[in-house]
């Protein structure tokens, strides 16, 4: 790894060598930065910062009263991304687009944006930035920021800011008052990675224990019950068929726009109001929406194609089957808006997770803690069903009860020792778990969790 200190190796500072014509900044770049807001963009848009706004590695950044600068902070690792992983779109996307409309020119700087999570830095807070691709390294880019002594005054566009938009600066990691410490936006994909191995029926009673109860999606199956889905919401909505306003809607109706901008990790979801008399996707839409990356489709309306369906790597979520086109009674009237699907209101950006026995969506925010939670349900789960098999009663053994927390942390640690992954007999009842359990209990650590998984009788 090469030297990363801009004081000791001034190569890595070569970038601002020359001032940059322009600053690109991109608006709602970040996954997690668009679903907070509750709209998913199909397109990137863009602003022009001045170059007298950027400061080399070690220069303070002057903070005009009034205004608002986004970053993170304080030597804490609070951003960690990903243009692949974790962004709408990704550098090629974005040079591309650009690339329509001006010339980018070496030295010129594109920002990309905040994720979820990121905030307001304040006089007495130091920015520190690395980019890394590989071996390189820009080196950690260090920036105190400080008060300024001057006023920001006219002429121009001042920065005019409201409480909608400042809270939306200060996100939920902080509160205006900024009397909450500066927390990292979590891992995306591990998130949904983490998801697709825990059930919808355990996510559903860990949610309900949080107060969120409405949040499964009711009267659906897969065409693929076997097949585990997790991904965020890309929304359309259907209205009722009217042949007047259907005819102005061109080729490219809204079903058509939301899947080619669907993108790698996106569930289609499709307000249908439940109605079961006509088609809502077929086969060729469906699949275009498996090579565009999709995880899956949602609908609380029809299926046709059912058999063609069936057939996709990826499952469809549906209420119906039947073979008439969507025209005959419904019209792809909008997308990337809230929708109501199968009883349940759905957010562009929302997580949807699905299994065999439906599906459920989850806030955002709160899947990674959902997920802990739900992992350590089906720890407790897999012990307790151990112990049924073997002809144990459930008077005193579930929900977990405190009584039995020491035996359930010994089996917990027996779970996690090299020899219990070489003893074939140390588990002779096995075959009687139905949950993915034994690798999560070797991940296990001792957290606030494992108190409150068994305080619900539910299963």
């Amino acid at each position: 790894m090469p030297e990363t200190n801009p004081e000791t190796n001034p190569e890595i500072s070569t970038a601002l060598d020359r001032v940059p014509g322009k600053i690109v900044a991109v608006h709602s770049s970040y996954r997690s930065r668009a679903a907070e807001r509750g709209t998913i963009p199909a397109w990137p848009s863009y602003f022009l910062k001045p170059a007298s706004s950027l400061a080399a590695s070690g220069d303070p950044v002057a903070r005009p009263p009034g205004c608002e600068l986004l970053a993170w902070v304080n030597g804490d690792l609070a951003q960690d991304a990903w243009p692949a992983r974790d962004m709408l779109f990704g550098f090629g996307d974005i040079v591309a687009d650009l690339s329509r409309l001006l010339t980018l020119e070496p030295g010129d700087v594109i920002l990309t944006g905040t994720p979820t999570g990121s905030t307001v830095v304040t006089p007495g807070d130091v920015v520190e930035v690395e980019v890394s691709a590989g071996d390189q390294s820009s080196g950690r880019l260090r920036s105190p920021i400080v008060e300024a002594d001057y006023p920001l005054e006219p002429p121009g566009a001042m920065p005019r800011a409201d409480d909608a938009q400042r809270e939306a600066a200060y996100g939920p990691a902080r509160s205006v008052r900024g009397n909450t410490a500066h927390q990292p936006a979590g891992h995306d994909q591990e998130i949904l990675d983490g998801l697709r191995e825990v059930a919808t029926a355990t996510l559903a009673a860990v949610a309900r224990k949080r107060g969120l109860n409405g949040l499964t999606l009711d009267g659906l199956r897969s065409t693929r019950p076997a097949h585990k889905m997790a991904g965020y919401a890309r929304t359309v909505r259907y209205l009722p068929l009217r042949e007047d306003l259907s005819a102005a809607q061109g080729a490219m109706n809204a079903q058509k726009r939301a899947i080619e901008e669907i993108r790698p990790g996106e569930v289609l979801v499709i307000e249908a109001r439940g109605d079961p008399t006509a088609g809502t996707i077929g086969d060729i839409l469906a699949l275009r929406a498996q090579v565009r990356g999709a995880a899956g489709v949602v609908t609380d309306g029809a299926i046709r194609d059912s058999a063609a369906l069936a057939g996709l790597d990826i499952p469809v979520y549906h209420a119906a089957i039947h073979p008439a086109v969507l025209g005959r009674r419904h019209i792809p009237w909008e997308t990337g808006v809230t929708v109501a699907c199968a009883g349940v209101t759905i957010q562009p950006g929302d997580i949807l997770v699905g299994d065999a026995d439906g599906v459920i969506v989850l806030p955002p925010d709160r899947a990674a803690e959902i997920l802990a939670a739900a992992r350590e349900q089906e720890r407790q789960e897999q012990f307790v069903a151990e112990r049924v098999a073997a002809g144990e009663s459930i008077d005193g053994l579930f929900p977990l009860p405190e009584a039995r927390r020491a035996e359930y942390q010994a089996w917990l640690a027996q779970q996690s020792s090299p020899e219990s992954h070489l003893d074939p007999g140390h588990c002779a009842i096995d075959p009687v778990v139905t949950r993915r359990m034994r690798r999560r209990a070797a991940e296990w650590t001792p957290s606030s969790d494992t108190a409150e998984a068994s305080d619900d009788g539910d299963a």
